[in-house]
């Protein structure tokens, strides 16, 4: 009895903590890391501190969603996705606290160790810290507070910033200690990414979500424009990595990442095809991992381009 109500306990805060949610994290730092690879600027130190911070907020990120909806009653047996700790009654309110403070401190840690390595003068030094703690403000109050931005429809917005723009251009700029204007196409790239993800997500929970006041841009855009976005976030990414590849990269091998994108146009149509909410639920695994592999294939050959082969 106590080795099974220990198991509940344990996938309770596995399904809380979100670990699939991870590589997705990962892949920005991953991104930005190649880049200052290519150019000849790759710190291995300050990579690995980028990933650990990074797969720490969107920790705090998973654990604070669930707190917040939880606390607003916003997911119920009801809804299309699955039911986290909190809503199933087996993490309580103090619990998930506990969990919430701990893991801010874990992430001040680690993002004070990657600021004092990779920070070269007071300016970065403090314009990071800032940063960090703009990111930890971010990730509690999506859902989190009085008036959470998550249920106002600017969710999109925060993962685009987020997993993409301060994801990759800082992790090279904390590499490269310069910031390059084309190194934003593939930060846009992967944060375009991260927030298809985040529709397809939105989009599986369009109905609960209205019923729930969480007005997500999904509900806001409603079921037909909402899909037609997702079809833009999906192209443009692709976009934004072939425009990089001609102005700067110019190398066959940045061409890699074009092998993913059949799965970005099939599920492009699939979703603009389908019309129920249901039929978007085993869309949410296959954008996370159609995302990893785009991530990923660029990355691969912008490091296979630095070697010229």
């Amino acid at each position: 009895m106590n080795d099974s109500h220990s198991v509940s306990i344990t996938r309770a805060w596995l399904e809380s903590l979100r670990p699939r949610t991870l590589p997705l994290a990962f892949a920005s730092i991953v991104c930005g890391s190649a880049l200052a690879y290519w150019q000849g600027v790759f710190d291995p130190a300050v990579a690995g501190l980028a990933l650990l911070t990074a797969g720490l907020l969107q920790i705090l990120s998973n654990l604070a969603n669930d707190y917040g909806d939880a606390v607003k009653g916003s997911d119920k047996e009801d809804r299309i996705g699955p039911l986290r700790g909190m809503q199933k009654g087996v993490i309580t309110q103090a619990q998930m606290k506990r969990a919430l403070i701990i893991t801010v401190v874990l992430i001040c840690l680690s993002g004070l160790a990657l600021v004092a390595v990779a920070c070269r003068t007071p300016a970065d030094f403090f314009g990071f810290l800032m940063l960090g703690l703009i990111a930890i403000i971010a990730a509690i109050t999506y859902t989190v507070g009085t008036r959470p931005y998550g249920y106002m429809g600017l969710g999109d917005i925060s993962v685009l910033v987020f997993f993409g723009w301060l994801s990759v251009a800082g992790s090279w700029y904390l590499q490269a200690h310069t910031l390059v204007p084309l190194v934003f196409l593939p930060a846009t790239a992967c944060g375009l990414l991260a927030t298809a993800v985040l529709n397809i997500n939105n989009l599986r929970d369009i109905d609960s979500d209205r019923e729930n006041g969480k007005n997500t841009l999904a509900v806001r855009l409603g079921p037909v424009l909402a899909r037609r976005y997702h079809v833009c976030l999906l192209m443009g990414a692709l976009l934004c990595l072939a425009i990089f590849n001609l102005v700067w990269l110019k190398s066959l091998w940045g061409w890699l990442f074009v092998l993913a994108a059949p799965l970005l146009i099939k599920q492009a149509i699939y979703v603009t095809r389908e019309k129920e909410p249901t039929a978007i639920r085993p869309m949410l695994e296959r954008t996370v991992k159609a995302a990893l592999l785009i991530n990923l294939l660029f990355a691969i050959g912008v490091v296979l381009s630095k070697a010229h082969f």
